[in-house]
C-alpha cells in the first residue's frame, strides 16, 4: 500500500545542533496525523520538510510514493503558525488573492460556507478577532482544494470556545476526505481529532500509536493526585507515585488498591483527585516535562 506522506531517516542539522535524528513515519489517507513534542524538540523543522519548506541533510520525503516535485505545493494547504495577511484588504478580497495564485481551486462559496466566514466577509483582515483570523487562515489552507492540509499550532492563542468551535472546523475539513498533520501544544486537541500520532524528543521519535492505545500501553489505568502538604513529613513516598509541581500523583492498576495504600499512608485526602490517564499524563511521563517547557 502507497502511503500519502512519508518521512524516510529524516536528518537536519544547524550549527551544533542535530535537530531532526533520523525520523521515520508515514501518513495514510484521511488521517489527522498529530507531530507532539516540548519546544526545540525537533517537530517544527520536522514539519518545514514535510512542507518542501526546508530540505533534509538525508532522508527524504515522499508524497503518494514520490519524491516531492514541483507540483507539490500545488497539491497540499498550510496554514503557518503565524501569517502575515495583506493590510487594508477585506477577507473576500484576500481569499481571491490566495486564489489567484493556484492554477486548480476549490469552490469559494463552499469554503465560505465551510469556515463560517459569511458575516465577515467585508471586514478588514486587521479588524478580525482571533478566531475570526483563525478561520480565514484555515480557509486560505484549503483554497486551492488540496488532499493533504497542514495545521501548524492553528489554535494556539485562542480562548476556550473558540478552540473547540475550531476543532468542529477540522473534523468538518477531515469528514471531507482531506489529509490533515497537525502540531498541536494543547493535548486535548490531540487526543481529540488525531488518529495517529508521533511523540518527538530531542530529535527522535519516542511513541507512535492511536492517542488511546498509547496511553493505555505506558500508563497504568489510575492516576490518583492529592497537594504534597497532604502527605505525612514522617512517612516516606511510596515507589509508584512522584512528585510534580507541588502535587503528588501515585499510578495504579486497580482503583481499589490504590485506596487502600493512601488510606493505610495516614495522608490527608480531602483534596484527593482519582483520574484515569490521558495523553497529556502520558507526555509528561515520556518525555520529562510539560508540552511548553
Amino acid at each position: 500500500m502507497t502511503h500519502l506522506l512519508e518521512a524516510v531517516d529524516l536528518v537536519k542539522t544547524f550549527p551544533g545542533v542535530r535537530a531532526v535524528d533520523g525520523i521515520s513515519f508515514n501518513v495514510q489517507r484521511g488521517q489527522c496525523f498529530g507531530l507532539l513534542g516540548p519546544n526545540g524538540a525537533g517537530k517544527t523543522t520536522t514539519m518545514e520538510m514535510l512542507e518542501g519548506i526546508s530540505r533534509p541533510l538525508s532522508g527524504q520525503v515522499l508524497y503518494q510514493g514520490r519524491q516531492l516535485g514541483r507540483d507539490y505545493r500545488e497539491t497540499i494547504g498550510i496554514q503557518f503558525q503565524t501569517t502575515a495577511l495583506q493590510d487594508f484588504q477585506t477577507v473576500r478580497e484576500s481569499l481571491n488573492m490566495f486564489r489567484s495564485l493556484y492554477r486548480h481551486s476549490a469552490d469559494i462559496d463552499e469554503l465560505i460556507e465551510l469556515c463560517n466566514l459569511e458575516e465577515i466577509l467585508d471586514r478588514d483582515t486587521r479588524k478580525l478577532s482571533g478566531g475570526q483570523r483563525q478561520r480565514l487562515l484555515l480557509a486560505i489552507a484549503l483554497v486551492n482544494d488540496p488532499q493533504l492540509v497542514f495545521l501548524d499550532e492553528p489554535t494556539t492563542g485562542l480562548d476556550p470556545q473558540a478552540r473547540r468551535n475550531f476543532w468542529g472546523l477540522i473534523e468538518m475539513v477531515l469528514q471531507r476526505g482531506k489529509t490533515a498533520v497537525l502540531t498541536t501544544h494543547y493535548m486535548e486537541e490531540a487526543q481529540r481529532l488525531c488518529d495517529d500520532i508521533v511523540i518527538v524528543d530531542r530529535g527522535r521519535i519516542i511513541a507512535r500509536g492511536e492517542p488511546a492505545a498509547l496511553v493505555k500501553k505506558h500508563l497504568p489505568a489510575v492516576i490518583a493526585r492529592l497537594p504534597s502538604s497532604a502527605w505525612p513529613d514522617d512517612i516516606a513516598m511510596p515507589d509508584n507515585s512522584e512528585l510534580r509541581n507541588g502535587f503528588i500523583e501515585m499510578f495504579a492498576d486497580e482503583e481499589r488498591a490504590l485506596l487502600e495504600q493512601l488510606e493505610s499512608s495516614g495522608a490527608n485526602l480531602t483534596e484527593l483527585r482519582i483520574e484515569t490517564p490521558n495523553l497529556e499524563d502520558l507526555f509528561l511521563q515520556l518525555t520529562g516535562h510539560a508540552l511548553r517547557s
